[in-house]
């Protein structure tokens, strides 16, 4: 496995010749059970509730795209850039139970996970070779579902995923302009205007945005400005306990429209080993907000999402948030 980057778009793209198996891997036994008969390494675990050893823990992924040996080696390939596919790459298993998704079990489990993941982030943003940490969850074989056993995974790149760039790059520029974060001021008016806000829970809201690029697209923010998650998240006990149960609720309203979704946190970059060259971590603390995305994938769509970079969505966000309101909600 490699990195290369693409000179147009500027974006990296892992490659190499291995072939992808698609839909969750069917194996006679599960690594992440408790009692696994061939258990995969673990890296960190969180206390375990309900007398249970553990709650949830990270693993090395069983086939890492990202090594955490070795310097990534950047060079030039004529006008071409490369390097090796250093970083990191960990299942986050979200439950030791084989049936404890997000969302259907208790916010108390949903927490001890959503602490796992701010420890690991945290953890990795010490090492200066990484420039991002990025937390997501496929789930369903349309969405790249790897494993039966609930989890989530956490890669730790050498570089900034390109949509992650360009949150950043809008709101340094929103900032420059009007020194407030755009994310809050975003916050504010879907608040007042109450036309695509899902629900409020505590410091925490699920809405739709503005300009979604699939249906029912969702996003889930801390109301309070914070730039970088783990930091919410290590703040102090029962912090995200909240954001859990929304967290759960949400999850339980997107399954009543489509099983299939990717979810991902977008939180700061590492801006403990600043970049002398990128003026993106300057002013990272006011101009950035970490929330989490998620994308339903629906099975039938009369159009294409994406027409050359321009999205299409058949849903606005205001239906998509009264048909989710309506959603039965398991207490």
């Amino acid at each position: 496995m490699e990195l290369r980057k693409d000179p147009i778009t500027r974006s990296w793209v892992i490659t190499g010749d291995d072939v992808a198996e698609s839909g969750p891997r069917s194996e006679t036994f599960c690594r992440f059970c408790p009692d696994s008969s061939a258990p995969a390494q673990v890296i960190s675990s969180v206390t375990g509730i309900d007398g249970l050893a553990w709650s949830a823990r990270s693993v090395v992924h069983p086939a890492p795209l990202y090594r955490i040996e070795g310097e990534p080696g950047r060079r030039g390939d004529g006008i071409y850039d490369r390097m090796r596919s250093v970083g990191a790459h960990e299942v986050l298993v979200e439950n030791p139970r084989h049936d404890g998704q997000l969302w259907n079990s208790s916010d108390a489990e949903i927490e001890q996970f959503l602490l796992l993941a701010a420890q690991r982030i945290q953890d990795l943003k010490r090492d200066p070779r990484f420039k991002y940490v990025s937390v997501f969850k496929n789930h369903g074989p349309d969405a790249g579902q790897e494993f039966e056993h609930p989890n989530s995974q956490l890669t730790a790149t050498t570089f900034v995923p390109r949509r992650v760039l360009y949150e950043l790059r809008a709101g340094r520029d929103y900032f420059a302009q009007k020194e407030r974060c755009v994310f809050c001021d975003i916050l504010s008016q879907e608040e007042r205007q109450n036309l695509r806000v899902l629900e409020i829970r505590g410091d925490y809201v699920a809405m739709c945005p503005y300009a979604p690029r699939v249906p029912y697209e969702t996003w889930i923010m801390p109301r309070s400005h914070e730039a970088s998650f783990e930091r919410t998240g290590l703040r102090g006990s029962g912090i995200l306990r909240d954001f859990a149960a929304l967290l759960r609720r949400t999850l339980q309203r997107i399954r009543a429209v489509t099983e299939e979704f990717h979810l991902v946190l977008h939180t700061s970059p590492n801006s403990l080993h600043g970049s002398e060259s990128l003026g993106y971590w300057k002013t990272i603390d006011e101009d950035y907000h970490w929330h989490v995305e998620i994308l339903p994938i629906l099975g039938a769509k009369a159009r294409s999402y994406t027409f050359k970079e321009v999205y299409y969505s058949p849903l606005t966000s205001e239906t998509a948030v009264q048909r989710l309101r309506d959603a039965k909600i398991e207490v």
